[in-house]
């Protein structure tokens, strides 16, 4: 058997990868509806609507639930590892795109007064984070790719 059918062949993996990128797209798809603006970054961009980074650890779990139940040590790793991340989506990174979001607004306000800081190419970036329902739609959206994968 190749890499490549290894690779494919491993469920959870397959999970995971898809709950990653079917969010991207989503988000980039919302992105543009919300504002009327393609962006590229928003492909593989963090922040923004639904969270990737939940659709990629829940896909996990449910995969690896799936694949081998409860009581193993896979499980374990995986759920703590989707606690953290989520969580991290939630506090650190979120008050990390919050401050950014205002630093941004200083620097405009000082450019305005005629001193030059930055370009808007360097520009802080501020969608870092998840609100808690992004987390939650990323999450729920990570499960059920995990649950259409092994039908």
């Amino acid at each position: 058997m190749s890499v490549w059918e290894q690779l494919y062949s491993n469920k959870i993996l397959v999970s995971a990868v898809t709950g990653w990128f079917v969010a991207q797209v989503l988000k980039t798809i919302i992105h543009l509806i919300i504002s009327k603006q393609f962006s590229a970054e928003r492909l593989v961009g963090s922040g923004g609507m639904p969270s990737s980074h939940s659709s990629t650890v829940c896909a996990l779990v449910a995969a690896t639930y799936m694949e081998h139940g409860l009581a193993g040590y896979e499980f374990a790793v995986a759920a703590t590892f989707a606690i953290v991340v989520m969580y991290d989506a939630m506090g650190v990174r979120r008050e990390t795109g919050r401050q950014a979001k205002i630093l941004n607004e200083m620097i405009g306000v000082f450019t305005d007064m005629g001193s030059s800081f930055k370009t808007p190419e360097e520009k802080l970036k501020e969608f870092v984070g998840h609100t808690p329902l992004q987390v939650l739609m990323g999450a729920i959206l990570g499960i059920l790719i995990a649950v259409l994968i092994y039908m």
